[in-house]
Protein backbone atom coordinates (compact mmCIF):
# COMPACT_ATOMS: atom_id res chain seq x y z
CA UNK A 1 0.00 0.00 0.00
CA UNK A 2 1.50 3.65 -0.84
CA UNK A 3 2.57 5.25 1.89
CA UNK A 4 0.28 8.32 3.52
CA UNK A 5 1.28 11.57 4.27
CA UNK A 6 2.19 11.50 7.64
CA UNK A 7 4.66 8.26 6.94
CA UNK A 8 6.11 10.47 4.40
CA UNK A 9 6.38 13.27 6.32
CA UNK A 10 8.07 11.29 8.99
CA UNK A 11 11.00 10.54 6.39
CA UNK A 12 12.05 14.37 6.45
CA UNK A 13 14.70 15.58 9.16
CA UNK A 14 12.92 18.50 10.55
CA UNK A 15 11.09 19.75 13.75
CA UNK A 16 7.30 19.35 13.14
CA UNK A 17 4.38 22.13 14.19
CA UNK A 18 1.09 20.52 14.33
CA UNK A 19 -2.27 22.64 14.64
CA UNK A 20 -5.45 21.22 16.63
CA UNK A 21 -8.27 22.65 15.91
CA UNK A 22 -12.04 21.87 16.48
CA UNK A 23 -14.17 21.50 12.92
CA UNK A 24 -16.81 24.85 12.60
CA UNK A 25 -15.49 26.78 15.35
CA UNK A 26 -16.17 29.71 16.45
CA UNK A 27 -19.02 30.30 13.81
CA UNK A 28 -20.39 28.14 11.50
CA UNK A 29 -18.35 27.93 8.20
CA UNK A 30 -15.19 28.26 9.65
CA UNK A 31 -13.33 24.97 8.72
CA UNK A 32 -12.48 25.22 5.32
CA UNK A 33 -11.03 28.76 5.09
CA UNK A 34 -9.18 27.96 8.91
CA UNK A 35 -7.67 24.61 6.78
CA UNK A 36 -6.78 27.00 4.29
CA UNK A 37 -4.97 29.07 6.62
CA UNK A 38 -3.03 26.99 8.88
CA UNK A 39 -1.76 25.29 5.61
CA UNK A 40 -0.73 28.53 3.87
CA UNK A 41 0.56 29.42 7.10
CA UNK A 42 2.98 26.08 7.37
CA UNK A 43 1.24 23.65 9.36
CA UNK A 44 3.14 20.24 9.34
CA UNK A 45 0.43 18.27 10.62
CA UNK A 46 -3.41 19.35 11.16
CA UNK A 47 -5.20 18.09 13.56
CA UNK A 48 -9.35 17.91 13.49
CA UNK A 49 -11.02 17.27 17.31
CA UNK A 50 -14.27 15.76 16.88
CA UNK A 51 -16.56 16.92 19.22
CA UNK A 52 -17.48 15.12 22.40
CA UNK A 53 -19.33 15.83 25.60
CA UNK A 54 -17.10 13.61 27.47
CA UNK A 55 -14.08 14.36 26.61
CA UNK A 56 -11.55 13.20 29.68
CA UNK A 57 -8.40 14.52 28.27
CA UNK A 58 -9.24 17.96 27.43
CA UNK A 59 -9.61 21.51 29.71
CA UNK A 60 -11.63 23.90 29.43
CA UNK A 61 -11.16 25.59 26.60
CA UNK A 62 -11.54 22.67 24.29
CA UNK A 63 -14.38 21.46 26.10
CA UNK A 64 -15.95 24.87 25.11
CA UNK A 65 -14.98 24.42 21.48
CA UNK A 66 -16.46 21.36 21.11
CA UNK A 67 -19.81 22.29 22.92
CA UNK A 68 -19.49 25.51 20.29
CA UNK A 69 -19.30 23.09 17.41
CA UNK A 70 -21.67 20.36 18.46
CA UNK A 71 -23.92 23.82 18.68
CA UNK A 72 -22.98 24.71 14.61
CA UNK A 73 -23.68 21.09 13.89
CA UNK A 74 -20.62 19.09 14.30
CA UNK A 75 -20.63 15.69 13.68
CA UNK A 76 -18.30 13.01 12.16
CA UNK A 77 -19.66 12.93 8.97
CA UNK A 78 -19.36 16.18 8.73
CA UNK A 79 -16.34 16.65 9.43
CA UNK A 80 -15.41 14.17 6.71
CA UNK A 81 -17.50 15.81 4.25
CA UNK A 82 -14.95 18.88 5.14
CA UNK A 83 -11.79 16.62 4.65
CA UNK A 84 -13.19 15.45 1.16
CA UNK A 85 -13.66 18.85 -0.28
CA UNK A 86 -10.58 20.08 1.44
CA UNK A 87 -8.87 17.38 -0.38
CA UNK A 88 -10.36 18.35 -3.47
CA UNK A 89 -10.25 21.93 -3.47
CA UNK A 90 -13.66 22.78 -2.94
CA UNK A 91 -14.65 26.09 -1.55
CA UNK A 92 -10.42 26.70 -0.69
CA UNK A 93 -7.33 25.86 -2.07
CA UNK A 94 -6.44 22.11 -2.40
CA UNK A 95 -5.71 21.22 1.24
CA UNK A 96 -1.99 18.60 1.27
CA UNK A 97 -0.53 18.41 4.73
CA UNK A 98 -1.21 15.26 6.71
CA UNK A 99 -4.62 15.16 8.75
CA UNK A 100 -5.55 13.50 11.74
CA UNK A 101 -8.47 12.78 13.79
CA UNK A 102 -8.44 13.07 17.45
CA UNK A 103 -11.88 11.56 18.52
CA UNK A 104 -12.94 9.57 21.63
CA UNK A 105 -14.02 5.39 21.52
CA UNK A 106 -17.54 6.55 21.62
CA UNK A 107 -18.72 8.39 19.21
CA UNK A 108 -16.69 6.27 17.09
CA UNK A 109 -18.41 3.51 18.45
CA UNK A 110 -21.56 4.67 17.16
CA UNK A 111 -20.49 5.04 13.76
CA UNK A 112 -19.75 2.18 13.14
CA UNK A 113 -15.93 0.60 13.44
CA UNK A 114 -14.93 -0.61 9.82
CA UNK A 115 -17.26 2.06 8.26
CA UNK A 116 -15.78 5.31 9.87
CA UNK A 117 -12.33 4.03 9.56
CA UNK A 118 -13.67 3.49 5.70
CA UNK A 119 -15.26 6.20 5.47
CA UNK A 120 -11.94 8.52 6.85
CA UNK A 121 -9.89 6.97 4.73
CA UNK A 122 -11.70 7.65 1.68
CA UNK A 123 -12.17 11.55 2.67
CA UNK A 124 -8.46 11.67 3.48
CA UNK A 125 -7.76 11.49 6.61
CA UNK A 126 -4.14 10.22 7.14
CA UNK A 127 -4.19 9.43 10.85
CA UNK A 128 -5.91 9.32 14.41
CA UNK A 129 -5.74 9.99 17.95
CA UNK A 130 -7.95 8.33 20.44
CA UNK A 131 -7.34 9.28 23.89
CA UNK A 132 -9.34 6.87 25.66
CA UNK A 133 -8.09 3.40 23.42
CA UNK A 134 -5.92 1.77 25.93
CA UNK A 135 -2.73 -0.05 23.53
CA UNK A 136 -3.17 -2.75 25.42
CA UNK A 137 -6.52 -3.12 24.05
CA UNK A 138 -5.58 -1.77 20.54
CA UNK A 139 -4.03 -4.81 18.31
CA UNK A 140 -7.15 -5.53 16.24
CA UNK A 141 -8.02 -1.79 15.63
CA UNK A 142 -5.04 -1.39 15.06
CA UNK A 143 -4.68 -3.76 12.20
CA UNK A 144 -7.76 -2.78 10.53
CA UNK A 145 -7.10 1.05 10.74
CA UNK A 146 -3.90 0.36 9.10
CA UNK A 147 -5.48 -1.82 6.46
CA UNK A 148 -7.20 0.96 5.56
CA UNK A 149 -3.92 2.88 5.14
CA UNK A 150 -4.57 5.13 8.50
CA UNK A 151 -1.72 5.76 11.07
CA UNK A 152 -2.94 5.25 14.65
CA UNK A 153 -0.62 7.40 17.40
CA UNK A 154 -0.50 6.57 21.07
CA UNK A 155 -0.15 8.56 23.93
CA UNK A 156 2.77 8.75 26.20
CA UNK A 157 2.53 11.01 29.83
CA UNK A 158 5.59 11.66 32.45
CA UNK A 159 4.02 8.93 34.70
CA UNK A 160 4.73 6.14 31.52
CA UNK A 161 6.83 3.48 32.92
CA UNK A 162 10.01 2.90 30.33
CA UNK A 163 8.94 -0.67 29.32
CA UNK A 164 5.38 1.00 28.43
CA UNK A 165 7.15 3.58 26.70
CA UNK A 166 8.78 1.02 24.42
CA UNK A 167 5.72 -0.59 23.67
CA UNK A 168 3.78 2.40 22.65
CA UNK A 169 6.31 3.12 20.51
CA UNK A 170 6.53 0.07 18.91
CA UNK A 171 2.68 -0.18 18.40
CA UNK A 172 2.29 3.72 16.70
CA UNK A 173 2.68 3.85 13.49
CA UNK A 174 4.50 6.81 12.44
CA UNK A 175 5.17 8.67 15.82
CA UNK A 176 4.17 8.91 19.87
CA UNK A 177 2.39 11.85 21.08
CA UNK A 178 3.72 12.90 24.83
CA UNK A 179 1.89 15.18 26.89
CA UNK A 180 4.10 17.63 28.37
CA UNK A 181 2.40 17.57 31.78
CA UNK A 182 0.07 14.91 33.34
CA UNK A 183 -2.91 17.40 32.88
CA UNK A 184 -5.56 18.11 30.67
CA UNK A 185 -5.32 20.35 27.26
CA UNK A 186 -4.20 24.08 28.11
CA UNK A 187 -2.85 23.71 31.17
CA UNK A 188 -0.64 26.50 32.00
CA UNK A 189 2.31 24.35 34.34
CA UNK A 190 4.74 25.02 32.10
CA UNK A 191 6.29 28.12 33.52
CA UNK A 192 7.74 26.71 36.44
CA UNK A 193 11.68 26.41 36.43
CA UNK A 194 11.38 22.95 38.29
CA UNK A 195 8.58 22.13 36.20
CA UNK A 196 10.93 22.25 33.38
CA UNK A 197 13.30 20.39 34.50
CA UNK A 198 11.33 17.53 34.96
CA UNK A 199 10.08 17.76 31.59
CA UNK A 200 13.18 17.93 30.55
CA UNK A 201 14.02 14.77 32.43
CA UNK A 202 10.81 12.51 31.15
CA UNK A 203 11.29 13.59 27.51
CA UNK A 204 15.03 12.49 27.46
CA UNK A 205 13.68 9.25 28.93
CA UNK A 206 11.24 8.92 26.15
CA UNK A 207 14.11 9.67 23.70
CA UNK A 208 15.96 7.05 25.38
CA UNK A 209 13.11 4.34 25.09
CA UNK A 210 11.89 4.94 21.57
CA UNK A 211 12.77 4.40 17.74
CA UNK A 212 10.29 6.58 16.22
CA UNK A 213 9.55 10.25 16.27
CA UNK A 214 7.60 12.01 19.32
CA UNK A 215 5.67 14.47 19.61
CA UNK A 216 4.90 16.88 22.73
CA UNK A 217 1.29 19.05 23.09
CA UNK A 218 -0.66 20.47 26.52
CA UNK A 219 0.24 24.00 27.38
CA UNK A 220 2.08 24.74 24.47
CA UNK A 221 1.09 28.61 23.83
CA UNK A 222 3.90 30.50 21.89
CA UNK A 223 7.21 30.90 20.61
CA UNK A 224 9.43 30.17 23.16
CA UNK A 225 7.49 26.83 24.58
CA UNK A 226 7.42 25.70 20.60
CA UNK A 227 11.43 25.88 20.26
CA UNK A 228 12.35 23.89 23.89
CA UNK A 229 9.77 21.35 22.89
CA UNK A 230 11.89 21.27 19.38
CA UNK A 231 15.08 21.34 21.27
CA UNK A 232 13.96 18.14 23.48
CA UNK A 233 11.55 16.11 20.84
CA UNK A 234 10.44 15.90 17.06
CA UNK A 235 7.48 18.19 16.83
CA UNK A 236 5.27 20.83 19.05
CA UNK A 237 1.36 20.66 18.87
CA UNK A 238 -0.61 23.75 19.97
CA UNK A 239 -4.08 23.62 20.42
CA UNK A 240 -5.74 25.21 23.21
CA UNK A 241 -3.54 28.59 22.24
CA UNK A 242 -4.78 28.26 18.30
CA UNK A 243 -8.74 28.06 19.77
CA UNK A 244 -8.21 31.00 22.03
CA UNK A 245 -6.64 33.03 19.02
CA UNK A 246 -10.15 32.44 16.58
CA UNK A 247 -12.46 32.57 19.87
CA UNK A 248 -13.70 36.22 19.27
CA UNK A 249 -14.10 35.83 15.17
CA UNK A 250 -17.66 36.86 13.78
CA UNK A 251 -17.25 35.39 10.33
CA UNK A 252 -15.43 32.13 8.80
CA UNK A 253 -13.17 34.97 7.50
CA UNK A 254 -12.60 36.47 10.45
CA UNK A 255 -11.17 33.12 11.80
CA UNK A 256 -9.26 32.15 8.87
CA UNK A 257 -7.06 35.83 9.50
CA UNK A 258 -6.85 35.28 13.22
CA UNK A 259 -5.80 31.28 12.42
CA UNK A 260 -3.01 32.98 10.10
CA UNK A 261 -1.63 35.58 12.11
CA UNK A 262 -1.16 33.27 15.35
CA UNK A 263 0.23 30.31 13.41
CA UNK A 264 2.42 32.83 11.68
CA UNK A 265 3.72 34.21 15.29
CA UNK A 266 4.41 30.74 16.13
CA UNK A 267 6.90 29.83 13.00
CA UNK A 268 8.10 33.52 13.35
CA UNK A 269 7.28 34.40 9.80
Amino acid sequence: MEQNRISQLMQEQRKLLIAYYMPEYPVPGSTLPVLEALQRSRADIIELGIPYSDPIGDGSVIQEAAQVAIKNGTHIAGILDSVRKARAGEGCEKITVPILLMGYCSPLMAYGGDCFLNDASEAGVDGLLIPDLPPEEAESFLSRAQGFGLSVVFFISPVTPSERIRMIDGLSTDFSYCFAVNATTGTGKLVDARRDADIETYLHRVRENTQKKFVVGFGIKDRERVEKMWSLSDGAVVGTALLQAVRDASTPEEAADMASEFWKALRND
